[in-house]
């Protein structure tokens, strides 16, 4: 093997070894010297793949995700359906006796004490709330902005989710799903545009190549539509709810492309949230239903530096607006996401 191929045959065996690890002993109790004995590898090569435990451990779950699961065909009626069809899909994964090992059982209180995860989290969880959001408005029976539904849907399922890990057999995913579904029909009083976008600067109009690399739309789990006309926004994971600023904006495609100053530790759990998203959106809607939205992962910052961001970081809020295969306007700072979407 070449030495890129055995690294990542090391790879694939730490993070065997890693599963076998956090289901027997879970998170907390599980070391990297016996993580490292498993995959019959040193503790240098554990670390060599990967900067933390914690880093492994997301991956770990992020891969367990990453399998697509089937699309459904038959799209839901209602905002209230496909609310409910989210919900049996997330419930589905909680356990039905007590003693069930669950890899993400840590999960939540990992986050919860690694103060660094704080704020990436929150705004992935705000993704996973504007991508949700907007899939519901596209029902006849929805209002204008359903975001605020979703993020009480969300808020709903993850507690659900962290009760069962405490409280086995006790949370009943039945009720759960009715009390999700019923959420449609609330009105939280949502609604768009936030104050601020009337202020914001308008994009820089550009004539610059756009030679993006490949790259797959981990919601879809299919080529990004990269060299199509479309929106690329380049967001800090401190940044990402400003994506919702481009959906709005324009009727065409847009491109999240998540990016962070340490993608060896917090790229996992970008990895994590899409997965997770993405599994439960197939089984609420048709990929037809599905947003304008697509996210590409770019840990190396190869589609990040195509954009012209050359070292992004967790407050990094960038875009640029595509048009006949070249850039055709350009914004950077607050509101960057609205101006190139705006841009005409």
């Amino acid at each position: 093997m070449t030495r890129a191929e055995m690294q990542e045959h090391n790879r694939r065996k730490v993070i065997a070894a890693a599963r076998a690890e956090f289901l027997a002993r879970g998170f907390r109790d599980a070391k990297i010297d016996d993580i490292a004995e498993r995959a019959e590898l040193t503790r240098g090569a554990v670390y060599s793949n990967f900067p933390s435990k914690r880093a492994l451990y997301l991956t770990v779950l992020a891969q367990d995700l990453s399998v697509p699961s089937p699309a459904i065909t038959d799209a839901p009626r209602t905002a209230a359906d496909a609310l409910a069809a989210f919900a049996r899909a997330w419930t589905a994964r909680l356990p039905l006796i007590a003693d069930t090992p669950r890899l993400d059982a840590e999960l939540l209180p990992e986050i919860v004490v690694a103060r660094s995860l704080h704020q990436p989290f929150a705004q992935l969880t705000q993704l996973a709330a504007i991508t949700l959001g907007l899939t519901l408005e596209a029902f006849p029976d929805a209002r204008d902005r359903m975001v605020r539904t979703a993020e009480a849907a969300l808020t709903t399922l993850y507690g659900a989710t962290q009760l069962s890990a405490a409280a086995p057999i006790f949370t009943d995913p039945i009720a759960v799903t009715a009390a999700v579904a019923h959420l449609a029909r609330l009105d939280l009083g949502d609604g768009w545009p936030p104050p601020h976008l009337p202020f914001t600067d308008a994009a820089v109009p550009a004539d610059d190549p756009w030679t993006p690399p490949p790259a797959v739309d981990a919601l879809r789990d299919a080529p990004a539509p990269l060299t199509g006309d479309g929106v690329v926004a380049v967001l800090g994971l401190h940044r990402l709810a400003a994506v919702e600023e481009a959906l709005r904006a324009t009727s065409g495609p847009v491109t999240l492309v998540p990016v962070t100053a340490d993608p060896a530790e917090l790229g996992p759990l970008v990895r994590l949230c899409v997965a997770d998203l993405a599994g439960c959106l197939r089984a609420t809607v048709p990929m037809s239903g599905f947003p304008r939205l697509h996210v590409v992962h770019d840990e190396t910052g190869a589609l990040a530096a195509a954009a012209g961001i050359a070292s992004p970081a967790d407050g990094t809020e960038a875009a640029i607006r595509v048009s006949g295969g070249r850039i055709v306007a350009r914004a950077h700072g607050f509101g960057a996401c609205h101006a190139a979407a705006s841009h005409s």
